[in-house]
């Protein structure tokens, strides 16, 4: 017997009306109803990109949101090459910031490789700002920044902006016990943790030094900055974001996490499992929710601020690998109405009614085209409604696919 945990998600395709035109383009000939949502009527600026199919889940009946995807996104200098793309956040002024592995750009793929005279291409640095358009703003850090660079992360993996601009970085290489802060232009303002000893054991209940880190988000409100603590370490951990000084911290189900506790590999659990495996993204709603990705337990966890649990929902939870639950993004009405979900082993985005972590359905799949994943790691939305994601392994490269609005179902 599996567990007393929800069965596999049903799934029916809703296809989007398309119409082609006499010269070639894709258009959406879906129109949304005048009263589906806060978000009704609103859609990107952008230009229009091609239309994804969207899976409604049949358990749900309201409408659902509408993307295309943007294959001209992002827009890097032509001699970069992008690597693993790990995380992508959205600032105020709608600048989108990417943080990727420079040293995950293997040796064939480097001009000075190849010879004299080769002209392309050489790592992009790990930090980019594009505009809108996904044109590069800045970038800073540089392929050897591990080196050069005091505690810069062995393996870059988080990355988040806050209300001043300011950006906060995550690293899970085995001796990153760390998070640093930069301002927007890359000096280094706060340090929270220490490089970890080798062979260091973990300590989950230990404030002084984190364990691979994945994420942070900074709560504006109370300045606090919530850290998702990660690969090695099993809880949520809070501290001022000013300071870098300790708050509070906590495991699954808002208890004190346990490390002798053994874990359960991705889709064998027999019941849901008491203790966190591999807390891979923290992020915090309008109304003071905070969501967990629990990745390798293929679970959402949602608490209040002060670590208390309200709910939970599994996402597809018979899927082994790496687990269902990488990472989130809010839809930007005031009421967040869609909660989008990364999914790096089925290799989907989720959508899910935020409130009550209803499955509404899904969208993408397996492939190494536009609109298709492979590795999918991080997922962000800016606020015209757009989502980005971030693809690691083989696949190496950021999408974009353009929001078209809220949709009635077909």
């Amino acid at each position: 017997m599996k567990p007393s945990m929800p069965a596999r998600v049903g799934i029916v395709v809703l296809a989007t009306a398309i119409a082609i035109a006499a010269v070639g383009q894709v258009a959406c000939g879906s129109a949304p109803a005048d009263d589906a949502s806060s978000l009704q009527g609103q859609a990107s600026t952008l230009d229009a990109g091609y239309p994804l199919l969207f899976q409604v889940d049949p358990a749900w009946e309201g409408p659902v949101p509408g993307f295309n995807i943007d294959p001209s996104w992002p827009r890097p200098h032509e001699n970069w090459l992008i690597g693993h793309t790990t995380a992508l956040y959205s600032a105020r002024d709608g600048h989108m910031w990417m943080l990727q592995r420079p040293q995950s750009i293997v040796d064939d793929e480097i001009a000075t490789n190849w010879g004299a005279g080769v002209e392309c291409c050489v790592p992009a640095p790990p930090v980019i700002e594009f505009d809108r358009t996904g044109t590069v703003v800045q970038a800073w850090g540089s392929p050897d920044s591990v080196e050069r660079v005091p505690d810069w992360p062995q393996n870059e993996h988080g990355l988040f902006v806050d209300h001043n601009d300011n950006l906060w970085m995550a690293g899970n290489g085995s001796l990153d016990g760390q998070v640093l802060k930069f301002s927007k232009t890359g000096e280094l303002l706060l340090k929270i943790g220490r490089r970890r000893h080798e062979n260091e054991p973990p300590n989950s209940n230990d404030p002084s030094v984190l364990f691979t880190a994945t994420n942070a988000f900074v709560h504006q409100p109370t300045n606090e900055v919530f850290i998702s603590d990660g690969y090695g370490h099993r809880r949520v951990i809070v501290y001022d974001a000013d300071t870098g000084e300790y708050k509070r911290h906590w495991g699954a189900y808002g208890k004190m996490p346990d490390d002798s506790v053994p874990g359960t590999a991705s889709g064998e659990a027999t019941a849901p499992p008491q203790q966190f495996s591999t807390v891979h993204s923290v992020r915090i709603s309008n109304d003071d929710l905070v969501y967990v990705a629990d990745r390798v337990n293929n679970r959402m966890q949602v608490f209040q601020l002060d670590g208390t649990f309200v709910a939970e929902q599994f996402i597809e939870p018979q899927t082994g690998g790496q687990g269902t639950v990488s990472d989130f993004a809010f839809s930007p009405d005031p009421e967040q109405q869609f909660l989008y979900s990364a999914d790096g082993s089925n290799q989907h985005i989720w959508v899910l009614d935020r409130r009550t972590l209803q499955i509404v359905g899904k969208f993408g799949r397996r492939g190494r085209n536009a609109g298709q994943f492979h590795w999918l790691h991080t997922l962000a939305s800016d606020a015209e409604g757009n989502l980005y994601t971030g693809e690691g392994n083989n696949a190496k490269r950021g999408q974009r696919f353009l929001f078209r609005g809220v949709e009635p179902q077909n």
